[in-house]
């Protein structure tokens, strides 16, 4: 049975930051990793935290619009990282910012990223795919509604965001056909803050739970396959359009490549109007068990 309460707290406390004494580049922060029932830590925190800490060093005037990454070493779970940011460059229409990670006295994560003040020009996106109502598909909690165990709670109600899968999830069974293409609706627990960095910063965090899902998939797999280990490695995210992360997003996924135990996997964020709002590519570690 699933006991936990639906709520976008820990997305909330994952992107909250404190100013920190900077000890490599220009200024530092310092964000908490939140629970996983893993021994090591979200990704999607990492990211997260990261972009929220390039934002808080440009002026209001220009926003994300790219950010890249390599995770580096695993993350402790429950514990502080320190983010350090260098103002690499801030011209006119573009500023510039690399961020790296501390944690144990080593650096686990970095990442550089790019800001553009907003200008007026053509404008093209790719439709968005083709996509069932999210009110006729099973929420996590109903998909697991059987299932005991921490996984399932966090599956459940520990993530921040309702995450709804087309054809269908693979958190304890492979459901519908093995196929490079699947679909999640997602939409934050709870109301946001009308604060555009905030609703990226989600982006940024909820890119990461399925992404290499894809990729499972193809291969036959699911998250509970016995012996099964997988790793982000290294990440890269666009942001296209604003967009607003507590309502309905459609994550529309395809796995590229697998290959050496390493796989490729691509995503679109489309809102329900169809306007694109982010794309994000990601490189993981996928070693089944023996």
């Amino acid at each position: 049975m699933i006991t936990g309460t639906l709520t976008s707290e820990t997305f909330l406390r994952a992107v909250e930051l404190t100013p920190a004494p900077a000890e490599v580049y220009d200024e530092a922060y310092e964000a908490t990793t939140q629970y996983v029932p893993w021994p090591k830590a979200y990704g999607g925190d990492m990211v997260a935290q990261a972009a929220a800490a390039m934002m808080r060093s440009v002026n209001e005037d220009r926003a994300l619009h790219s950010m890249h990454s390599y995770f580096m070493r695993p993350v402790d779970v429950g514990a502080t990282v320190r983010y350090e940011v260098e103002r690499l460059r801030d011209g006119r229409g573009y500023s510039t910012r690399t961020v790296r990670g501390f944690q144990n006295g080593k650096a686990v994560y970095a990442a550089m990223g790019s800001f553009q003040v907003p200008e007026n020009g053509p404008d093209y996106q790719p439709e968005a795919p083709a996509a069932v109502d999210p009110a006729s598909l099973r929420s996590a909690a109903e998909a697991l509604e059987e299932a005991e165990g921490p996984a399932a709670d966090y599956w459940s109600t520990g993530r921040s965001f309702d995450m709804r899968h087309v054809p269908g999830p693979v958190y304890i069974k492979l459901e519908g056909e093995p196929m490079p293409q699947q679909a999640i609706w997602v939409k934050a627990f709870d109301a946001l803050p009308d604060e555009a960095n905030l609703h990226r910063a989600a982006l940024a965090y909820v890119c990461d739970y399925t992404i290499l899902e894809p990729l499972l998939r193809v291969n036959g797999l699911h998250w509970s396959s016995l012996g099964l280990t997988t790793a982000s490695l290294d990440h890269s995210m666009w942001f296209h359009r604003e967009g607003r992360a507590d309502e309905w997003i459609l994550y529309a996924q395809e796995a590229v490549s697998s290959q050496s135990n390493r796989g490729l996997a691509m995503g679109r964020f489309f809102d329900r109007q169809g306007r694109l709002l982010a794309t994000v590519a990601q490189e993981g570690m996928i070693r089944p068990g023996a």
